[in-house]
């Protein structure tokens, strides 16, 4: 039992030198970035000019309380697109996830709630970023270090 018991402990050691946090942190970083990014393009022609569909989507489809449709299509579109590059260059990513936190809020209450199980994966990922930051492979690291650690 001790050998199987030193076994395993070995095998956790070598994958948590892997796996550090500085990794695991881009890896979330990137990986919901390219969700938002991606859904953000589709919003848009050329660099970011909002598509005409785009408008009627918010119109009708998204319909959000509160927000003109206008209003609502040009701050998601380019949520979808500023946050997302923040994030990706690992830049104000605590000040990004919470923002696309509470997009995926949005989204869930008002536009799609039957897609909760998507949204809370979306959220476990935005909240350890909101949690513990960028991490060691990031522009937050080298202008703010105490606070990237």
């Amino acid at each position: 039992m001790n050998l199987l018991l030193h076994r395993r402990d070995a095998l956790v050691r070598r994958i948590e030198a892997l796996l550090t946090d500085a990794t695991l942190l881009l890896i979330a970083r990137l990986s919901i970035a390219a969700v938002f990014f991606l859904s953000g393009r589709t919003k848009v022609e050329g660099v970011i000019t909002i598509t005409d569909s785009t408008y009627e989507l918010f119109r009708t489809e998204y319909a959000l309380p509160l927000l003109p449709p206008e209003l609502a299509a040009t701050m998601a579109t380019w949520a979808e697109h500023l946050f997302p590059i923040l994030l990706t260059l690992g830049l104000f990513t605590r000040c990004s996830a919470f923002a696309l936190l509470g997009m995926t809020m949005v989204i869930q209450i008002f536009v799609y709630p039957s897609a909760w199980p998507t949204h809370l994966t979306w959220i476990a990922i935005l909240l350890l970023l909101v949690a513990h930051g960028s991490g060691g492979w990031s522009l937050d690291a080298l202008i703010f270090p105490r606070s990237e650690k």
